[in-house]
């Protein structure tokens, strides 16, 4: 039988850390990503995404997700991609961490974005799973700026990316879920960044560049 990664090259990308394993979500692992964020993810009327896709009813949110990953996948090209990754800890799938980018030839600015089940937050996961991608895409890829946001109120995000030496690039205002929101930009660069003392181990990485249009 054919492998997935044959036809779709991202499939056989893998990141490894001492505590997990990011891989790109497939159709076998939605169910698992389903049930991870139907455990809960943050305190209910305290949504820190943009597009508040956690308070879908639960029976529209197994498909929402779904659409999402398919749709991300069906709409990848040089020019605009986006890496769905699911996170594994112990055989457990606790989150997802994607790593995006528009004009990468050109700009070398990834963003990123997560998040982990409740049962899984405050253990460091998710300061490692951001340095995971965070080295993807600086020693592999080749980016030479990543960009992420959160709420100005979140100070569990913004704490992990002080941690990592993101730095606060400025405030902006916008509409997340109908309401106002006052968001903290923060950006992260080579010269910047407090590396872990682990080394990220990777596999399919070839592939998946071309398949992206990075030159090596």
């Amino acid at each position: 039988m054919t492998e997935p990664a044959a036809y779709w090259p991202p499939f056989g990308l893998t990141l490894t850390t001492p505590n997990l394993q990011l891989r790109p979500v497939r159709d076998q692992d939605i169910p698992a990503a389903v049930e991870a964020a139907s455990s809960g993810i943050h305190e209910p009327g305290r949504n820190p995404f943009s597009n508040p896709w956690t308070e879908a009813p639960p029976h529209k949110l197994g498909t929402n997700m779904a659409q999402w990953y398919w749709r991300c996948r069906a709409g990848m090209s040089p020019q605009d991609w986006t890496l769905l990754l699911g996170i594994w800890h112990k055989d457990e799938f606790v989150g997802c961490q994607d790593v995006a980018a528009k004009d990468f030839a050109a700009l070398k600015t990834v963003t990123t974005g997560s998040w982990l089940r409740q049962s899984a937050q405050g253990r460091g996961l998710g300061k490692e799973m951001r340095a995971a991608v965070a080295l993807y895409a600086f020693d592999w890829l080749g980016a030479e700026v990543a960009e992420s946001e959160a709420a100005a109120w979140n100070q569990q995000s913004l704490g992990v990316s002080r941690s990592l030496g993101y730095e606060l690039n400025g405030v902006t205002r916008a509409v997340w879920g109908g309401k106002a929101q006052e968001v903290q930009n923060v950006r992260l660069t080579p010269a910047t960044f407090k590396r872990p003392d682990w080394q990220l181990q990777v596999q399919g990485h070839e592939p998946t560049a071309k398949y992206l249009g990075i030159k090596q």
